[in-house]
């Protein structure tokens, strides 16, 4: 999905033309990423996590997100929960090689994501395989599903509770205002965040405090 270069123009010219033409739809995404940050914040502050995942250029702008959530975007704060699935190349390339590539992001979310945790998957295309399985594995383990793609309709858009589509042809236009939408989303986390922390209560069930005794054919378990 790439658009062809416009005639008599340089390669920087034709590159930033696309670019320019895909901004103005990217503009009315903000009230989305707002409440997507507003809400994200809540559930990362409450001890809930991000998983998200793509192919491609689209699974280095998914690490960038990750890296900004664990790390921090502008000014310190609390590192929050966000796991880039396709990273996890031990485990990625085990369930490729067992169960199939279709199967190697879905698998993960059934093991790492908790009902009302929230993956994010980002797609040039709208039609890759194992996203698309991701998303469906999503909705078995009762994550709320979001998706940044290229042009919709496509079939991860329409899979996804909400997405984010960038009109361009140019999967490299769609990258790199994906990358924008990023930082964007990140700013909104870290601006509810304070908020979020004031109100947070416990994602899942609450872990009260045991001890296991080992070293008993039957080992004890004793609260403390």
């Amino acid at each position: 999905m790439t658009a062809a270069p416009t005639a008599g123009g340089t390669v920087l010219a034709d590159h930033l033309t696309r670019l320019a033409g895909a901004l103005p739809p990217l503009r009315e995404a903000e009230q989305l990423l707002a409440r997507w940050g507003g809400e994200l914040a809540h559930r990362l502050a409450a001890g809930g996590r991000l998983l998200v995942a793509g192919n491609g250029g689209s699974a280095a702008e998914a690490q960038h997100l990750t890296a900004e959530l664990v790390g921090k975007l502008r000014h310190d704060r609390q590192p929050l929960s966000a796991i880039a699935l396709h990273a996890e190349t031990s485990a990625l390339t085990a369930i490729a090689n067992d169960y199939g590539y279709d199967e190697a992001f879905a698998r993960q979310v059934r093991a790492h994501g908790r009902p009302d945790d929230h993956l994010l998957l980002l797609s040039t295309s709208g039609t890759s395989t194992n996203l698309l399985t991701a998303a469906r594995a999503a909705h078995d383990t009762g994550l709320r599903c979001w998706a940044f793609t290229g042009p919709a309709p496509n079939p991860l858009a329409d899979l996804c509770h909400e997405r984010l589509a960038v009109d361009s042809p140019d999967a490299q236009v769609v990258q790199e205002l994906h990358l924008v939408a990023v930082h964007v989303l990140c700013e909104y986390v870290d601006r509810a965040l304070p908020a979020a922390l004031a109100a947070r209560t416990p994602a899942g069930p609450v872990r009260t405090g045991v001890e296991v005794v080992l070293g008993d054919p039957a080992p004890e378990v004793q609260a403390r």
